[in-house]
């Protein structure tokens, strides 16, 4: 550009637009269902101690509808946030951590302390470890964020350990068996899922599932899940968590198996 007296003028730099900042504030919606996972768990824990375990399972069981959907409407309505990933971790912490310890502690393992005081002490360390184990493989898998494959959990997601612990129980109370006649399979069962938590085995996420579209077929199995669960919600729901439990050390195994036939089968190269 140049002026009247042909005095070239310089043009001025186009200023950068500045980023729009958010709005402080944290998302309502997404938080709300956390919000109503972590109710769950302390309605859970508040009905384990009044020794209302059925109500304190079904509580659990409803803490992860909601834990599962917290997640995804974040996801679907663009709402993510770090606030909401620590938040979610923290009910997870209570829903599936401190919950279902406490109610395998006040509707078996609390027995022990009745045969002698060593053995109380073995009841309430396992509630211990498996809520320790909960909080551990919380604290990994927040670290391991966008670092591992999506479609594999490493060790037992917390909400299926839950949920062996509350089916467990809930499937006793339902058949009307007593906490203490099993209370060395509740400890077996409590000190496993905390195990295979902090495990290095490797569990489906589900997460690769597209559920806009589905074949027919995997229609229909859902279908006739949803038809089994209501038939009998305790034992059909305990027997899927714990097959799902032991999947990991399962396929484990196979792929172990597999990876030493495999080198076994290489051929060996001999030197003179």
């Amino acid at each position: 550009m140049t002026d009247e007296n042909n005095v070239p003028v310089p043009v001025p730099e186009p200023v950068p637009e500045q980023p729009k900042k958010r709005p402080r504030g944290i998302y309502l919606l997404p938080n709300l269902f956390t919000t109503a996972a972590l109710f769950c768990g302390f309605y859970a824990i508040v009905g384990a101690i009044q020794d209302r375990f059925e109500v304190a399972a079904i509580a659990i069981f409803i803490g992860m509808i909601l834990d599962g959907l917290d997640g995804r409407v974040a996801r679907m309505t663009s709402t993510e946030s770090a606030f909401g990933a620590e938040y979610d971790s923290l009910s997870d912490l209570v829903c599936f951590g401190l919950a279902p310890a406490l109610l395998m502690y006040e509707w078996s393992l609390s027995s022990l302390i009745s045969v002698s005081n060593l053995l109380g002490k073995l009841g309430w360390l396992a509630a211990f470890i498996y809520t320790a184990s909960t909080a551990l493989r919380l604290a990994r898998f927040n670290t391991q964020i966008g670092k591992v494959d999506k479609a594999y959990f490493r060790g037992l997601p917390s909400p299926a350990a839950a949920a062996v612990m509350a089916g467990f129980v809930w499937v006793c109370t339902n058949y009307k068996l007593d906490g203490a006649s099993l209370v060395w399979v509740a400890w077996v069962i409590t000190i496993m899922t905390g195990f295979l938590m902090v495990s290095p085995f490797r569990y489906h996420s589900f997460k690769n599932l597209d559920f806009k579209r589905v074949p027919f077929i995997t229609a229909s199995v859902i279908v006739m899940l949803f038809a089994l669960v209501s038939i009998d919600p305790p034992q059909v729901l305990f027997v899927c968590f714990f097959i799902y439990a032991l999947s990991g050390p399962f396929f484990s195994l196979l792929q172990f198996r597999k990876r030493r036939k495999a080198a076994a089968s290489l051929p060996t190269t001999k030197s003179d």
